[in-house]
């Protein structure tokens, strides 16, 4: 084993699964953290009586198994997101109601049912042919890469509402239009989390459970097993490498060196830090064409969630916006009550621009027109702009827009030299959420430590 350390750029969820597992098999491991906090894009917060908030990523669901094994490893627990009562569905300016059990069928006319569902199960037969580990050697894929998602609404839905369906589903679901990524990401992406539905459900779904006390204390908890190893406030600049060892340059000057580095960051962020040599061009390439979503994550705080009185269980999905995408975030102790919303995609990019103030007016607004006046005058609200977050530049996660996975899908977690990558983004099983962020860090880390064993 080598004495020199393993360097991780970045303690979210990726960079400290790794460590911990590099940790474990007795290899010398540092984890460099730019902010003063652990989580990456897991936050954190309170309100005012100190209930917790969740300011990042927050859910885990069936089949994302490394996660429940993890949450019982770190003496976690986790409770269901609140799901009685029926959902508030508004497509067209007209709202009704429908069951939150999975399957459930929104009150459309005949035509646009018939519609979705045909759209629904075309996007899942097609989805689950796209190969997970290669998903640019997929039968169709260059086809596929070559559109955007809303070409393949546009040519495969044939009603406004069914067509307005995927469009609010992509945008709940990766933070973009569906003019923004390609038909073949967006196929991938289901795959890589079972299917569509699943991705969009409470009920056997990506949003079923919470973690007591916020999903950050994941996070925390590693971090407290790895103690002095984690290091906060300790931007990196800079990555020289060569056939020896690594050494990262960190803003204050200070120099580390290492046997090999994990960059455990969003892509964006990975191709602004500086390397030595340059990075090959197909691996810089591929960084320039992976954005970030754009989201606005924010929170209304009520003394009780009045909206479960009413047989409503805090969810709404609706076409129109800027908040189209809402949850019951209350806490297991029943309060307060805490409605969260999404201000989404192009929502959050204009959002963004405006002041507190007019974005807490417009996302009460919405409350009101999901769940009625009582929603008019919330105790507190909250909020965490992602697209602001220096060390995030946006969220969920990364999408590929059109023709990045056929021309440059190989070298998203091919190591260059000894760097390599690691993070939501990187893992084939669900990509872009927590589960896809610790499966691909201790799956790197196994690969260093058999290099350096």
């Amino acid at each position: 084993m080598s004495s020199t350390p393993v360097i991780v750029v970045g303690a979210g969820l990726a960079g400290l699964a790794a460590a911990r597992r590099l940790a474990a098999d007795g290899h010398e491991v540092v984890v460099l953290e730019a902010r003063d906090r652990v989580g990456g894009r897991t936050e954190g917060g309170a309100t005012s009586d100190g209930a917790p908030l969740e300011l990042g990523g927050q859910w885990v669901g069936p089949t994302q198994n490394r996660m429940y094994e993890l949450i019982e490893e770190l003496g976690l627990e986790t409770f269901p997101t609140y799901n009685d009562g029926e959902l508030v569905i508004r497509l067209g300016g007209k709202q009704s109601r429908m069951g939150s059990q999975r399957g459930a069928v929104p009150k459309l006319n005949p035509f646009a049912l018939a519609d979705l569902a045909q759209g629904l199960a075309r996007f899942t037969k097609l989805s689950s042919k796209i190969s997970l580990d290669e998903p640019w050697a997929s039968a169709g894929a260059r086809k596929l890469d070559g559109q955007t998602f809303e070409t393949w609404i546009q040519r495969n839905l044939r009603t406004t509402t069914g067509r307005a369906y995927f469009r609010i589903a992509c945008e709940a679901v990766f933070s973009a239009e569906s003019t923004d990524l390609s038909a073949l990401h967006a196929l991938f992406y289901s795959h890589s989390g079972s299917d569509l539905e699943t991705l969009l459900s409470v009920d056997r779904g990506a949003q079923q459970d919470r973690i007591v006390g916020g999903s950050v204390r994941i996070s925390e908890a590693m971090a407290s097993h790895l103690g002095d190893r984690v290091r906060l406030g300790a931007a990196v600049r800079r990555i020289d490498h060569d056939d020896h060892g690594v050494r990262v340059l960190l803003r204050s000057g200070e120099v580390v060196d290492g046997s090999h580095v994990i960059v455990a960051l969003p892509p964006t962020l990975a191709g602004r830090l500086e390397y030595g040599p340059a990075l090959p061009s197909w691996r810089d390439q591929l960084t320039q064409r992976l954005p970030a979503g754009s989201v606005i994550k924010l929170y209304a705080v009520y003394p009780e969630p009045f909206w479960r009185a009413d047989g409503l269980n805090g969810q709404a999905a609706s076409d129109e916006g800027p908040v189209k995408v809402t949850f019951d975030n209350t806490p297991p102790a029943g309060t307060p009550g805490v409605l969260v919303g999404f201000m989404e995609a192009n929502d959050g990019r204009v959002w963004a621009r405006r002041t507190v103030e007019e974005r807490r007016a417009a996302a009460v607004e919405c409350f009101v027109r999901y769940f009625g006046p009582q929603a008019a005058d919330p105790l507190e609200y909250h909020e965490r702009d992602w697209m602001a977050e220096e060390f995030s530049r946006g969220c969920y996660g990364a999408h590929f827009t059109p023709g990045v996975w056929t021309a440059y899908g190989e070298a998203l977690r091919a190591p260059v030299g000894r760097i390599h990558w690691a993070g939501a983004e990187c893992s084939p099983v669900w990509n872009g959420y927590m589960e896809g962020a610790v499966r691909s860090g201790e799956s790197t880390a196994a690969d260093i430590a058999t290099l350096i064993s």
